[in-house]
């Protein structure tokens, strides 16, 4: 519809309504042209600037007094003792089509002084797309500088009208290689005259001013005054003179505390503050602070790299005396922040501190196990101190390895001092001294029996956990996955994940493996069995059988109604195909071969924990699939053997002093030699497989002692075979599909939150509260990450805090974490009802919504 048509139906309608006369001041002689073409049908016209004012009253009075007339006057309208249309004027329905009016009433504004205001922006609103955008920003009672912020928003193409979302639109578009630059939405700023009226706005908001103002000036400070109230100390000399007055730095604190939390903006302000810190040569001036008076700071990715090595240094030199709550807590700290959250550009840095964390642990169970702690007096009280807590050391090493080596490959290589420390500590005094200790029990258990009171052996393994699950005269099922080299420590991981699965509950406990602790010995004694033996050249044979490769174990298996297959297999059948596929089976072994198919070969040895990772996750999966698709209720995990690795290459102190192999050898391989009538030697563990592992006709063996290797070749960090008890140890997770109402305590959900308190009344600029999880967290109660802030209606007025709650102690001091809040500096009403929203960062869900008063009784500097 033309702007005549709307002129033209709105002339109409005051007609329509009965009226007689309509009066149209037309003040900028703006319709003078085509005022014959929106004259409503019916309408007389009368042009008072051309008739005589006493004919005109005549006629309409007495002559024409039931007609109806348009009186329109262009131009400005006379002074009142001047004004002969005066009593027209007032008993006339009065009508205005200038544009400024005709924009007043597009934007439904209630006050008619703004017409003036809307004039002087007739630039802007000449253009229909940015009148529409526009109406979305404008609220009826809006005043000019309402007006101007919203179309300095559409300008700008900011989220939001109000001023700290337009600043972080315009800011964001800085070139950080010419801040000098005008940004293109700040050009279209100055173009239709908002130039003066943000400047004014930026002086009342942050107090900048400057003869000649400057966005990257203005950003600069901004940046700058948000660190300075972060500090816990006096801002260094260099900087003082760039911080905006006390009211202006609240403000700079909340508006880049929510232009980092923006996931479309804060991208940009990542790479303007690097500009600004190297423009202000802030890490010239971080020299001296230490990281205590840093550990509020979030404005620069220079200081998060300053914590990080002061932490890292912190681990370092007080490993021997590592105050292991101290750094928890700064990790936990720095994990909350900006630049080490849970998202994926920041990820890095997180597994940083990840990295720290798991090296102090690692250091916290050494110190207090002590040097000569890894010793015990029975093979009994050595497995039950691994299964407890020494495998913790293993999966520790793993984490820290896990999390260092992604962070380096994204270019983050602090932790490099930290690797000697932490390969010293697992590998010379966990690993080495722990295999050493355990040998003395090893050479007397090979000799007399190999056996660790009520820990089953991996050979009964088909007797003890499968064939009980298989009633002769009830239709169950059993599911076993065995994978290859999954050892204790990984198990007790993926046993912690699955039992976060809804309607999963998963058991772990061990057996001891066989000697030597390899593929084809362990994979034989897994199966149904009443015999093992070995062939001349080394095979293994199952009751008379060959057990080597998938296609000869599922026809061992036939014997108990069973099938082999493998993993990948498994899980390309869609639901019916495997459906079908198990019918016929009562026994349904799974074969996956991710740790020891990497691990096992020397260009590809060095991501053995990369596939420790993938196997977890790739055994929860098909898990899930098991037990939705297959209708799977009892499920074993188990592994053929665990394996040594170190990320450090052993060295010559790592190799056997054996000179040679020894006569009637068969196999001989890193970890152990396999043969017939193997002599004794000083050097190496001898023993049959007859004890060992129940051949009957078996072989003799020997294994090093401790945790050397008879040679490197072929790669020598990832290894199996040997004796020790990452090896010997073998994981067998029971999982069960739960059903009925039992269910019910399977669901996950994460952790509960409240805020301590009855009533919450900001008094302050800076306000705290505490919040506290409801429960410790578990493994099917899960850890939480909120943002915190106050809001106004829809718009927040603080910064925006992230905080984690995931506790695990029982100590209810340990759930409670403290949230500081910065207020906007503006005028706030105490007798209005503020509120303090938490919601979840990852579903965007409220967690919790609190009423709060603000009382400003005075203002102060935080």
């Amino acid at each position: 519809m033309s702007q005549l048509d709307i002129i033209r139906k709105r002339l109409a309608t005051p007609f329509e309504e009965g009226h007689r006369l309509v009066f149209w001041q037309d003040p900028g002689r703006e319709f003078e042209e085509s005022l014959v073409h929106v004259i409503p049908p019916g309408i007389h016209l009368l042009r008072l600037d051309r008739e005589p004012a006493l004919l005109v009253k005549s006629w309409l009075e007495l002559e024409a007094p039931t007609e109806r007339y348009l009186l329109y006057q262009p131009g400005s309208p006379p002074p009142t003792d001047e004004d002969w249309f005066l009593d027209m004027r007032l008993y006339a329905v009065p009508f205005a089509a200038d544009s400024a009016t005709m924009h007043l009433r597009e934007l439904e504004l209630n006050q008619q002084s703004l017409r003036d205001h809307l004039a002087e922006r007739a630039s802007f609103l000449a253009n229909k797309d940015r009148v529409a955008r526009l109406k979305r920003f404008i609220q009826p009672d809006d005043g000019p500088d309402e007006i101007d912020k919203a179309i300095m928003a559409v300008l700008s193409k900011a989220d939001r009208p109000d001023f700290f979302s337009i600043v972080i639109a315009l800011l964001q578009e800085l070139d950080e290689d010419a801040p000098d630059l005008a940004p293109t939405s700040w050009s279209e700023v100055k173009k239709y005259g908002l130039e003066q009226p943000f400047w004014r706005m930026v002086e009342e908001q942050f107090g900048y001013r400057e003869e000649n103002p400057s966005l990257r000036n203005f950003l600069l400070r901004m940046m700058v005054s948000d660190f300075d109230k972060s500090l816990q100390c006096a801002l260094p000399d260099p900087l003082r003179h760039l911080t905006f007055p006390a009211k202006g730095a609240a403000n700079a604190v909340v508006c880049l505390g929510q232009w980092r939390d923006s996931t479309s903006r804060s991208h940009r302000y990542e790479i303007l503050s690097g500009g600004v810190a190297d423009i202000i040569r802030l890490e010239e001036c971080l020299l001296g602070l230490s990281l205590e008076v840093l550990g509020d700071v979030k404005t620069f990715l220079v200081v998060e790299k300053a914590i990080a090595s002061q932490l890292r240094n912190r681990v370092l030199e007080t490993a021997g005396t590592i105050n292991l709550e101290d750094i928890r807590n700064t990790v936990s700290q720095r994990r909350d922040g900006y630049w080490a959250s849970a998202s994926d550009q920041h990820r890095p840095m997180r597994r940083v501190y990840d990295a720290l964390l798991q090296a102090a642990e690692l250091f916290n169970i050494r110190n207090r196990l002590g040097h000569d702690g890894l010793n015990y007096a029975t093979p009994q009280e050595f497995h039950q101190a691994y299964t407890r807590e020494l495998y913790r050391l293993d999966q520790l090493y793993r984490l820290f390895t896990e999390a260092s080596v992604e962070a380096k490959k994204a270019g983050w290589d602090i932790l490099k001092p930290l690797h000697t420390e932490v390969e010293a500590c697992y590998g010379n005094w966990f690993v080495r001294a722990l295999a050493i200790n355990w040998s003395s029990m090893t050479e007397t258990m090979v000799q007399k029996r190999w056996h660790i009171p009520e820990i089953p052996g991996q050979q009964v393994f088909y007797e003890r956990h499968v064939q009980h699950l298989l009633p002769p005269k009830e239709e169950r099922r059993v599911f076993v996955i065995i994978s290859d080299a999954l050892r204790f420590e990984a198990a007790q991981e993926l046993t912690d994940q699955l039992n976060g699965k809804y309607r999963f509950t998963a058991e772990l406990s061990s057996q001891l493996g066989v000697l030597p602790s390899y593929t084809a010995l362990g994979m034989a004694t897994l199966l149904p069995h009443k015999r093992l033996d070995y062939t001349d050249n080394g095979s293994v044979l199952v009751d008379g059988q060959s057990s080597s490769g998938l296609e000869q174990r599922g026809k061992i298996l036939e014997s108990v109604q069973g099938t082999a297959l493998k993993a990948d297999a498994l899980m390309a059948m869609k639901k019916p195909e495997g459906r079908e596929f198990i019918r016929p089976y009562r026994v349904i072994y799974i074969y996956h071969n991710r740790i020891d198919a990497i691990g096992d070969t020397a260009s590809s040895e060095e991501e053995t924990f990369q596939a420790v990772r993938e196997t977890i996750n790739e055994l929860t999966t098909l898990v899930s699939k098991m037990i939705n698709d297959l209708n799977a209720t009892n499920i074993l995990v188990t592994s053929d053997h665990g394996f040594l690795f170190q990320m450090e290459p052993p060295s010559e102190t790592d190799k056997n002093a054996l000179a040679n192999k020894p006569p009637g050898t068969i196999l001989s391989k890193k970890r152990y030699l396999l043969g017939r009538d193997l002599p004794v030697d000083a050097m190496a563990i001898r023993g049959s497989t007859n004890d060992t592992a129940g051949t009957t006709n078996g072989l003799d063996f020997w294994v090093p002692k401790g945790a050397s290797r008879f040679h490197f070749v072929g790669g020598a960090r990832f290894v199996h075979g040997g004796a020790t008890l990452q090896e010997i140890v073998v994981p067998i997770i029971k999982i069960q599909q739960v059903k009925g109402k039992s269910v019910e305590a399977t669901k996950v959900r994460t952790v509960g939150l409240s805020v301590l308190g009855n009533t919450f009344k900001v008094t302050t600029n800076r306000h705290r509260f505490i919040l506290i999880q409801n429960e410790a967290v578990s493994e099917r109660v899960k850890p939480v990450r909120v943002r915190v802030a106050i809001f106004d209606g829809e718009n927040p007025i603080t910064n925006v805090e992230s905080v984690t709650f995931d506790s695990s102690s029982e100590d209810m001091n340990e759930w409670r974490k403290e949230v500081r809040l910065t207020l906007a500096s503006r005028t706030f009403d105490k007798r209005s009802q503020y509120q303090l929203i938490v919601r979840n960062t990852d579903t965007e869900v409220e967690e919790l919504r609190m009423g709060v008063t603000i009382d400003m009784a005075f203002s102060n500097d935080f």
